[in-house]
């Protein structure tokens, strides 16, 4: 063995050591210890609900299966017959960019029909389909543009950088991706309506007080026209953090201990900074994947980035396990913080059997399909955590 060889050996074992490590950090969470009762879903849901949720959401997953073979397969089909470009190098580059985007949307474009009807089937919405379509154009066009910059990006790294243009591609992500964490709630997306519910916003604060978050926005987004699904957010990190509740968790039959737990739990992503542990998590995980992009695909020809494209689709669906892993482990973290805050197991568990009605939520899902999926822990398993809670108090439990 050279002694060059052996150097790099030595480079790339202390990186990934590093890189292991820097991941081991991040996984570390604040939950409770104990037991968790070990339930079923045959023993919470009756099988009428069990079927049909699971009628729904297998559904759901054929055709999101069937829009990705589309996309790959339009992707190779655009690789192999791509349109002449025109004009200098990053033109074209912009113009390879738009047409890849452009061919990625219409081929997914049917089976965003055939969900949504396989929605309105189950009553989930009831939005048409030109407003399904022509609603948000703003949005698509916005990504439109964003593609043919990408487009360019990738082409003028590849120009100017040669083999380290997967190491400059790398850290223009990871900036945009910080960028669009801190600028996104602020600057980007739509101011809503403030909350009016004067007692519910002093609770909402007492409890961010409680978690150590300090003055919080609260918005409610007008959810009710396009699904009757209960939902809250937390958006940005540090100050630019808002809380954003859909109208359909106001709704009168939604008790309003089920919508305290709500923001309880989208505080506990607050206060655990799960936004910058998202992006920290982003950082390691496509440092390897642009590595290997550098080596599957051209970056510096234009006419290469229906092959970029490609390979970017196939390196998402390979790291989608472990993504769903991180996130899950995450949203358990932020239910345990939601039921510290608000002492109710009692509302916690009455909003996930809510979930398995307005969402039609699988309780209990295959397994492959909870790995490629899901990106919250079952309900069975939320369940479960919530009855635990209210047996047994961690004092360690900060």
């Amino acid at each position: 063995m050279s002694e060059m060889t052996a150097i790099r050996i030595g480079l790339w074992a202390s990186l990934t050591a590093a890189w292991l490590a820097v991941a081991l950090l991040l996984w570390r969470t604040s939950t409770p210890s104990g037991a968790v009762p070990d339930l079923d879903a045959a023993s919470l849901f009756d099988p009428d609900t069990l079927a049909r949720n699971a009628r729904y959401e297998n559904g759901l997953a054929s055709l999101w299966a069937l829009g990705l073979l589309a996309q790959a397969g339009a992707l190779i089909l655009l690789a192999r017959r791509l349109p002449r470009l025109h004009g200098p190098v990053l033109l074209q580059a912009l113009e390879a960019g738009a047409l890849v985007f452009a061919t990625a949307w219409l081929a997914a474009l049917p089976f965003r029909f055939a969900a949504h009807a396989w929605r309105r089937h189950y009553e989930i919405t009831e939005l048409g389909y030109l407003r399904l379509i022509g609603g948000p154009w703003s949005t698509t066009l916005g990504e439109l543009a964003l593609a043919a910059l990408a487009g360019g990006a990738v082409v003028a790294a590849g120009s100017l950088l040669g083999r380290r243009a997967w190491l400059g591609l790398w850290a223009a992500f990871v900036a945009l991706a910080a960028a669009y964490v801190l600028v996104y709630p602020s600057l980007l997306a739509p101011r809503l309506k403030p909350l009016e519910d004067r007692v519910l916003l002093a609770q909402i604060q007492a409890l961010a007080d409680e978690a150590g978050v300090g003055p919080t926005e609260v918005e409610v987004r007008k959810a009710r026209e396009r699904t009757r699904a209960v939902n809250a957010e937390a958006i940005g990190a540090g100050p630019t953090t808002r809380v954003i509740l859909w109208d359909t968790l106001l709704e009168p039959e939604v008790g309003r201990g089920e919508v305290r737990f709500a923001v309880a739990h989208e505080l506990g992503h607050v206060a655990r900074t799960h936004a910058w542990k998202g992006m920290g998590w982003f950082a390691l995980l496509a440092l390897p994947g642009v590595w290997l992009l550098a080596r599957w695909a051209p970056l510096a020809d234009p006419r290469g980035l229906p092959r970029v494209a490609l390979v970017l689709l196939l390196l998402q669906l390979a790291s989608l396990p472990l993504a769903n892993a991180i996130t899950r482990h995450y949203e358990a973290e932020a239910d345990a913080v939601g039921l510290r805050l608000t002492g109710d197991s009692r509302s916690a568990e009455a909003l996930y059997r809510r979930f398995a009605r307005t969402s039609l939520s699988d309780p209990d899902p295959p397994l492959l399909l909870h790995l490629l999926l899901d990106t919250h822990p079952t309900l069975v398993e939320r369940i479960a955590t919530a009855r635990a809670a209210a047996t047994q108090a961690d004092p360690g439990f900060p």
